[in-house]
């Protein structure tokens, strides 16, 4: 009776070792590549929900021929309560006034998101 040896190769430790510390190196770009694209999205969004407050606010500065000094308030906007203000700036001439209106997140106006410069006749 002839008896064969069958050797059976398995993988050794510090190859089990080497292909986990692959994977978990490709698994935490992965992870650090989706949450920079979240972030990225949330950022875009209150850009674009900023944009339209100061839409709104631009739309109010032309439709008020008697604006001369600085307003500042509060716009509810999708679910969310944006501060806006609207400041007069001078310019060399009489016959154009600026007016930038800035949004923030905050009440204090500190984390400004957006400022537009529009230009109306006076």
């Amino acid at each position: 009776m002839n008896k064969s040896t069958h050797r059976v190769r398995g993988m050794t430790l510090l190859e089990v070792l080497i292909a986990l510390a692959i994977f978990a190196t490709a698994a935490l770009s992965i992870i650090r590549a989706v949450t920079q694209h979240i972030n990225t999205l949330t950022y875009l969004e209150e850009k674009t929900f900023a944009s339209m407050v100061v839409d709104n606010q631009l739309a109010m500065v032309h439709l008020d021929s008697s604006f001369n000094s600085s307003k500042k308030g509060i716009e509810e906007f999708a679910g969310r309560k944006w501060y806006w203000s609207a400041t007069p700036i001078k310019t060399g001439s009489d016959l154009i006034k600026a007016v930038d209106v800035t949004v923030a997140t905050d009440p204090e106006r500190k984390k400004t998101l957006m400022t537009v410069r529009t230009y109306v006749k006076p």
